[in-house]
């Protein structure tokens, strides 16, 4: 294992419940950033949750269910400006969780991770959705689930707006099944955050970022087959001996 990928692989091999999603998502930075302070930009999600702490109980309705998680909302999008990068989606600087604390735009797995994080950290029982062609979140209520898009404000999305965007991914229209929101684990959700960079980097040409990429996917998922050919075939063109 390349010595880049020993912390890695310490943080997210962990069982489920173990892992640290904020820190295991800014070491998959630290290759691009060397030295990266992992723990600076954890207490910056610390302080975004006092934040929206404090947010809450300036306005402070016990009557209302959802009163932490507007308050959650106000907090990250109006008054620290998270917002979802429209102008440039395809900017690697997007998938870097440190690029997107420091900036404050994001994809929507990033933007994602960043919105699962600090509402861990207020209490909310907040749960990412692997949902095709653009991360969600979701929050569970007793009337039903929420789906959010925290690339879009946190807004909250009808079934008619999930159905839309299921045509939008699959070219047809598509009835929403219940298989399109299920919880995503806190490794799926790494895989998806390495899985958008490993789609950029060949687009460039750049050989040793997408097998940086593909040493981590490995580490996450060692069992995946597809992983460990596509390696071999990185390592077999630079003339590596497997």
């Amino acid at each position: 294992m390349e010595a880049t990928w020993v912390l890695f692989a310490h943080v997210a091999q962990r069982p489920e419940d173990e892992i640290d999603l904020g820190a295991a998502g800014l070491l998959i930075a630290e290759a691009e950033y060397p030295g990266l302070d992992v723990a600076h930009y954890l207490s910056v999600l610390d302080a975004m949750a006092d934040g929206a702490r404090t947010r809450a109980a300036r306005d402070d309705e016990d009557d209302d269910p959802l009163h932490l998680l507007r308050a959650l909302n106000q907090h990250l999008f109006e008054e620290l400006g998270f917002r979802g990068n429209q102008d440039d989606y395809y900017d690697p600087k997007n998938s870097f969780l440190n690029e997107v604390i420091d900036r404050r735009v994001g994809n929507p797995i990033t933007l994602s991770v960043v919105y699962l994080e600090v509402g861990r950290r207020v209490g909310l029982p907040l749960e990412g959705v692997s949902f095709p062609g653009h991360f969600l979140v979701k929050y569970r209520t007793p009337e039903g689930d929420l789906l959010l898009d925290p690339y879009h404000g946190g807004m909250a999305l009808s079934r008619s707006e999930l159905e839309q965007r299921l045509e939008r991914a699959f070219g047809k229209k598509t009835t929403l099944q219940p298989t399109h929101l299920q919880t995503a684990t806190k490794r799926q959700i790494l895989t998806r955050m390495l899985n958008h960079l490993r789609r950029l980097y060949p687009q460039v040409g750049d050989v040793p970022r997408e097998r940086g990429v593909l040493e981590r996917l490995a580490i996450l998922n060692p069992q995946d087959e597809r992983v460990g050919e596509a390696l071999a075939v990185l390592r077999r063109g630079r003339g590596e001996v497997n």
